[in-house]
């Protein structure tokens, strides 16, 4: 029951698309991730996705359109959904993500910026 101070947990990492881990609660994970450039297509079967956008703008591309999330904002990838976050002009994005406990980084999909041994900060 200790307040977390999340500017400090995002200095504590400089590397992106690697997620790192600082809560539980029923079944989910809170975590914080820096995001640049491109990721990858994917998509979830069991488990909905909660994007918060803590500072800079992501791009949530869909397959028949794309949402614009800007710092202050949120978005929620339902189960299934195929979708492939990304930032643009070189600008590093910070998150905050809420998932399922178990959630695999980028589903059935392996991809080399896959990381599903995230680390507890």
């Amino acid at each position: 029951m200790n307040k977390i101070e999340i500017k400090e947990k995002f200095r504590q990492f400089e590397d992106h698309w690697s997620p790192r881990i600082i809560g539980e609660l029923n079944g989910q994970q809170v975590k914080l991730a820096k995001l640049k450039d491109n990721f990858v297509w994917h998509s979830h079967a069991n488990e909905d996705e909660l994007f918060m956008v803590m500072k800079g703008t992501l791009i949530m591309e869909f397959r028949d359109r794309k949402e614009v999330v800007k710092e202050g904002e949120m978005i929620i990838v339902p189960k299934g959904v195929e979708h492939n976050p990304y930032t643009q002009n070189g600008e590093e994005v910070w998150v905050m993500l809420f998932e399922p406990n178990g959630t695999k980084h980028t589903g059935t999909v392996q991809y080399e910026r896959t990381n599903n041994n995230q680390e507890w900060i």
